[in-house]
């Protein structure tokens, strides 16, 4: 591995002459950042399921309101 000028953490493979990074730090706060966004975006579905829920449930519950006035009964 042939250091690359000026970046302390990457390295020029000699073989395939690529471009690699030896920042362990860097790459596990990547991944740790990357999970949480994935755990941020699992979240947000699952409110957006609970939301979607409760406004059936709110439809619902004003149609069977609505069917019991309409045959007479108040509530």
């Amino acid at each position: 591995m042939i250091p690359v000028d000026g970046h302390k953490n990457l390295f020029r493979d000699e073989t395939s002459g690529a471009i690699v990074s030896n920042d362990t730090a860097g790459y596990n706060n990547y991944i740790k950042m990357k999970n949480e966004r994935q755990r941020q975006k699992n979240e947000i579905a699952e409110l957006k399921q609970d939301v979607q829920q409760i406004k059936s449930l709110l439809l619902e519950l004003i149609n069977d309101k609505s069917r019991w006035n309409y045959l007479g009964f108040n509530q």
